[in-house]
């Protein structure tokens, strides 16, 4: 993948966008859980209430509660609050909230920070709960001499009837040094307890009092736990969101990268010479343009998807658990082990079948290839059933493959399930114990459990991650092979210009020529000329090297000794564009494409004249089935030229070149499929049709090549003789063995 991440550059704005959206959602899943817990928490155990500061208190109350605060704490909370009475400015708008007020006077809390707020908080709660304490014990006098004892107070002398503003009236008249051991007894016995459970325990009282002060707490807790309900109902909006914005920018970037991949891939294919091909078979090079490429478009939507926010949603989750609770962590430390644990087994197993696989289905798509071009063959030879277990051997070596990775991938899912579900119950019965010891609130104990929940699903999606990235690591490596193969032929930097004073003259000086990894050469010290307005032909016996002359002069390979000259350049020192702009080429294998007629006459001049295409038509002999045809030139042609016959298909395939109009036209043994009668009408066509450009004809019949100007024989790799027929006949023992091995004496005469 990282030799292709270079084409990620035209995305890397939308990938940023999807990392940042990525990053929100999961800040946004992620607090989640954390207003559960305050419903909880502060919405239905607390009523409500958040904390320990109540926004308003009687007078009466909060001079109890000074008594367990320190000169520089009491002195603190004055400066918080102002004292509202009958006489204040405010009495009116205050006495609606607070009807108490109408009794006696009241503390307001006036406006402070958040940082305020946490340094009175735990002063305020700890009064709180020693009032709290203390009015429970006065209410259980034998309890009080074993608190009295542990404030450092006499509390079983207290009068009988006595109401508890007299006792803390009683308190708050003690000495100064009293009131200090006092309050070290009560630091001391806060010292064991957490502040979080200290505040919740005041919040019991804060309740209380705003009962006292005739608030309906009833509206608190409803609101507190609407409020929250309606955050978390906007942030589950906002993940949502995110997520489907992050889903149509990975779709985009994905379908981006697989559309300019495969514009590559083309382009470079389109530039191969016959030296790639013969590297590259064709059924793998479309596995490689269409599986391979899916498959990195399937890679790069899950890892915008999955891989960037599954770290986020896992670190994010290990440290809001551990803010809930440290003692805890263990457990996911033991769920992370695990779970990386069969990763990796996993991964060791997967790896090795999915390099396997794409070979198969290279294989696969070979095989189904052969079938469906060769079909006509299989069926004459009845071979079908040989076929169709060389076919089911391809598909069963796959479906196995993939049978055994889909098992193992089965595996994966119970697995972790099983996981999460031990980790839940582990959870629940830790947590259980913390919070019966009152370590832990039952609100962060459901947050720690969802947290987890949520680090075992980030693992669990890079688990995913570690099944597909080798798989698509292997097509990503195959198409980075197409991408990073050089071609053997290219175009020089400071080309050369033909001689416009010559067309079509083709020479070949001293050429030899070994193809890529042979170990001899195929044309050994060959040198011809042709000249403008004749006809050269190449003939000899099968694998003389005819047609390997063909696909030097349209530098499909490069000589690999001497020279070619075309129109006085040198092949190599020209563009291959302007080479084979001056070339019509009809080759062996005629290919039409599927259209029309008018359409495949058209590939040659888009720009051509219906006169021109009428006109090399009636030359290619191609006029007289065309008119039989109710469409005519607007006939449809499916792919190949199935639908017509070989003949038909030469014909048409030579039209085509001719609406060219090119200076040199080649045609590669193209005259098979024709019968005598046509075959000579052809000939005497071209040669009318030509007079001014260059005919090459590699053929196999002498009676094709009998009358041209210039007949090469080619015996294996080398020139055994070269004149006209007449010439050859007397002179060459080759061209006369051929020609007596189709014609008579006196036909030949």
């Amino acid at each position: 993948m990282i030799k292709l991440a270079k084409y990620l550059k035209p995305f890397i704005l939308l990938i940023l966008i999807a990392i940042v959206l990525l990053f929100i959602q999961a800040m946004a899943d992620l607090s989640l859980p954390d207003y559960m817990s305050n419903i909880v928490n502060n919405g239905i155990q607390q009523g409500g209430i958040v904390n320990a500061i109540p926004n308003a208190i009687r007078q009466s109350k909060m001079n109890d509660l000074i008594i367990f605060m320190s000169p520089e704490s009491r002195a603190e909370i004055i400066k918080d609050y102002k004292l509202i009475d009958k006489n204040s400015s405010e009495y009116d708008k205050y006495l609606k909230d607070y009807p108490q007020l109408g009794k006696e006077p009241v503390y307001v809390l006036n406006k402070i920070d958040t940082q305020e707020i946490n340094k009175i908080n735990i002063v305020i709660g700890r009064a709180f709960v020693a009032v709290s304490g203390i009015e429970k014990i006065i209410s259980n006098p034998s309890a009080a001499a074993s608190a009295g004892e542990m404030l450092g107070i006499d509390l079983s002398k207290i009068p009988a009837g006595a109401t508890p503003d007299q006792i803390f009236g009683m308190l708050a008249k003690l000495p100064s040094d009293q009131i200090q051991k006092i309050q070290s007894a009560i630091d001391k016995q806060f010292g064991t307890t957490g502040d979080k459970l200290i505040i919740q325990m005041a919040v019991v009282s804060v309740k209380a009092e705003y009962s006292a002060l005739g608030i309906n707490t009833n509206s608190i807790q409803n609101n507190y736990i609407l409020r929250t309900g309606i955050i978390m109902l906007l942030l589950t909006l906002l993940s949502a969101a995110c997520t489907i914005a992050v889903g149509y920018f990975s779709a985009r970037t994905a379908g981006g990268l697989s559309r300019d991949l495969r514009k590559k891939v083309f382009g470079k294919v389109e530039n191969f010479s016959n030296a790639e091909f013969d590297k590259f078979s064709t059924a793998s090079l479309i596995t490689r343009s269409t599986n391979d490429i899916t498959q990195i478009q399937m890679l790069v939507i899950i890892m915008m998807r999955m891989v960037f926010y599954a770290p986020i949603l896992g670190i994010g989750g290990i440290f809001r658990a551990l803010a809930k609770s440290t003692s805890m962590s263990w457990i996911i430390a033991v769920a992370i082990i695990v779970i990386i644990s069969i990763i990796l087994v996993v991964f060791s197993i997967a790896l090795p079948r999915f390099r396997i696989i794409q070979k198969l289905i290279d294989r696969l798509s070979l095989v189904t290839r052969e079938n469906l071009s060769g079909m006509m063959v299989i069926r004459a030879f009845n071979t079908q059933k040989f076929e169709e277990e060389r076919f089911d051997k391809a598909n069963i070596d796959l479906t196995s493959t993939n049978l055994f990775i889909n098992r193992l991938m089965v595996i994966m899912m119970p697995v972790m399930m099983l996981i999460m579900n031990g980790l839940s119950l582990l959870i629940i019965w830790v947590g259980a114990h913390q919070v019966a010891q009152s370590n832990m609130q039952v609100g962060d104990m459901m947050a720690f459990l969802q947290y987890a929940m949520m680090i075992v699903m980030a693992f669990l999606m890079l688990s995913i991650m570690f099944i597909m990235v080798p798989r698509a690591s292997v097509s990503a490596s195959r198409v980075a092979e197409v991408l990073e193969t050089s071609s053997t032929i290219n175009d020089p930097k400071d080309a050369e210009q033909f001689d416009n004073t010559l067309h079509g003259v083709v020479e070949f000086k001293n050429v030899s020529f070994r193809y890529p990894l042979a170990e001899e050469d195929v044309l050994h010290d060959v040198s011809f000329a042709t000249k403008p307005g004749q006809t050269t032909a190449f003939i000899g016996s099968t694998g003389s090297g005819k047609s390997t002359i063909v696909n030097l002069i349209l530098r499909f390979y490069d000589v690999t000794g001497g020279k070619i000259l075309v129109d006085g350049a040198d092949a190599k020192e020209v563009t291959q564009y302007e080479l084979r702009n001056k070339i019509g080429y009809v080759p062996q294998q005629s290919i039409l494409f599927s259209g029309t007629i008018e359409s495949n006459l058209r590939y040659a001049d888009e720009n051509a004249s219906d006169e021109k295409l009428k006109s090399a038509a009636e030359v290619a002999q191609a006029m007289e089935f065309i008119n039989e045809k109710p469409e005519g030139f607007d006939t449809e042609i499916s792919q190949g030229g199935k639908n017509v016959s070989g003949g038909q298909n030469q014909r048409l395939s030579i039209a085509r070149a001719l609406v060219k109009n090119p200076e040199i036209l080649i045609l590669d043994d193209c005259f098979s499929a024709l019968d005598f009668k046509t075959d000579k009408a052809l000939r005497k066509a071209l040669k009318t049709y030509s007079r001014q450009g260059t005919i090459i004809i590699v053929a196999q019949r002498v009676g094709t090549v009998r009358n041209a100007e210039q007949i090469i024989v080619l015996d294996d790799g080398k020139i055994a003789g070269k004149g006209t027929h007449k010439e050859l006949m007397e002179s060459c023992d080759t061209y006369r063995e051929i020609a007596l091995s189709q014609f008579s004496r006196e036909e030949l005469a």
